[in-house]
C-alpha cells in the first residue's frame, strides 16, 4: 500500500513551512507531507495524488483564506474523502464556522495560533489512531 497524505492549507507561507517542518520530523518516513496555500489547491492536490493510489489520513487548514474559507474547504474535503481526520489551525474562526465543521466534516480538533508544536503532532497522532480507512468502513 503507498504512503498516507498529511495535507496542511494555509494562505501564510510561513505557516506552511513551520507545519510541514513539523510533520516531517514525526512523520516523514511514514507518509507523504504536502502544503497547499488555498483551499483550491488542496484540492486538487488530494485529487492528483488520489489518482497516484496515495490515501488522504489528515488534512489541517487555517480558516481565514482568500477564496474558500477553511470550513468550506474542509467540508468539501470531507465530502470527497469521508475517512478522512479534520483538523482547523487558525488564530480566527467564527463559532458557526466550526459548528459546521463538526456537523459537517466530523472537526477532529480546533488548535488556535500561535500553535504548540508538540500540541498538533499529538493531534494528528490522535487521529491517525483513530482513523478508519474506507476500506475498513462498511457501508
Amino acid at each position: 500500500m503507498n504512503k498516507g497524505i498529511l495535507l496542511c492549507v494555509d494562505d501564510e507561507m510561513l505557516v506552511l513551512v513551520a507545519v510541514r517542518e513539523q510533520l516531517r520530523k514525526a512523520f516523514g518516513d511514514q507518509h507523504i507531507i504536502e502544503v497547499a496555500q488555498s483551499g483550491v489547491e488542496g484540492l486538487e492536490i488530494l485529487d492528483d495524488l488520489v489518482g497516484q493510489g496515495y490515501l488522504p489520513l489528515v488534512i489541517i487548514s487555517d480558516w481565514l483564506m482568500p477564496g474558500m474559507k477553511g470550513d468550506q474547504f474542509l467540508i468539501e474535503a470531507h465530502k470527497r474523502f469521508p475517512y478522512v481526520i479534520t483538523v482547523m489551525l487558525s488564530g480566527q474562526v467564527e463559532e458557526a464556522a466550526l459548528s459546521r465543521l463538526r456537523e459537517q466534516a466530523c472537526l477532529h480538533e480546533f488548535i488556535e495560533k500561535p500553535w504548540d508544536g508538540d500540541a498538533l503532532i499529538r493531534c494528528v497522532r490522535k487521529g491517525l489512531a483513530q482513523f478508519s480507512s474506507p476500506t475498513d468502513q462498511k457501508t
